[in-house]
């Protein structure tokens, strides 16, 4: 049985993209708006899903790479202004929430921990698409790149964004994705849970989470049992692969 107060007072932070949502579809979209303006051969998805969490800016310069343009650093520093424009009108066209990601946050959120997203994705945007999908209700607070002084995997972005929040970082939880999840969570001496439907160069597994998660129904249960034991490796959801 789940002991949900052991989530009363704790902090849960989240990544964003290939996370708590499937943005790929919007993110390779936006790159490709670019690319034609360009004249250049689209992005296929395959090619930039599992980079998504180098950020949008690499992720620009790796679709003109390989569409042959000419000094794809240069122009993708002459373009990037435009795909944050066009992102930012097309944010949530496709993009949409991982099954039971919403309603394991209500249960946290309900049960008494503190929800933060903490995200190397710039914090307007971010508020702008957890609005779209009526997910930014659930968060106490969203902290971006613009927002710390420095970024994940750099411990000082997920330390920053506990104290937003007013929260305890001995009493705190990281949930992501990727390596950047991962390296943050372990230089700040936080539990880790990954979920091994995101966006990873590294599978996710073999980034050794304490919790491997296949699916947000276990999400309640992965944390509870983190905060109440303190200590030890899971494998919640193992079942369901």
């Amino acid at each position: 049985m789940t002991n949900l107060a052991a989530l009363d007072g704790a902090t849960i932070a989240f990544d964003l993209d290939g996370t708590l949502v499937e943005s790929a579809p919007d993110l390779i979209n936006a790159v490709n708006a670019i690319l034609a303006t360009e004249g250049l051969v689209p992005l296929g998805y395959d090619q930039g899903r599992p980079f998504i969490s180098r950020g949008a800016r690499w992720l620009l310069q790796w679709g003109l790479e390989l569409a042959g343009a000419q000094d794809p650093a240069a122009r993708t520093a002459a373009l990037f202004g435009h795909f944050i424009s066009y992102y930012s009108a097309h944010v949530a066209d496709e993009t949409k929430p991982f099954p039971g990601a919403v309603q394991a946050m209500e249960i946290l959120k309900a049960a008494g921990a503190r929800l933060v997203v903490c995200t190397n994705k710039p914090t307007g945007l971010s508020r702008s698409l957890l609005s779209q999908l009526d997910m930014l209700r659930l968060f106490d607070g969203v902290v971006g790149i613009d927002a710390v002084t420095a970024a994940k995997p750099d411990p000082a972005h997920l330390i920053e964004a506990v104290d937003a929040v007013g929260g305890d970082l001995a009493r705190t939880i990281m949930v992501g994705d990727a390596d950047t999840d991962a390296g943050a969570a372990r230089a700040a001496g936080t539990p880790l849970i990954l979920v091994d439907f995101g966006y990873t160069e590294i599978p996710a597994a073999e980034l050794a989470p304490d919790v491997l998660l296949h699916h947000f129904d276990d999400l309640v249960g992965a944390c509870a049992g983190l905060l109440d034991k303190g200590r030890g490796i899971d494998r919640l959801g193992e079942a369901r692969a």
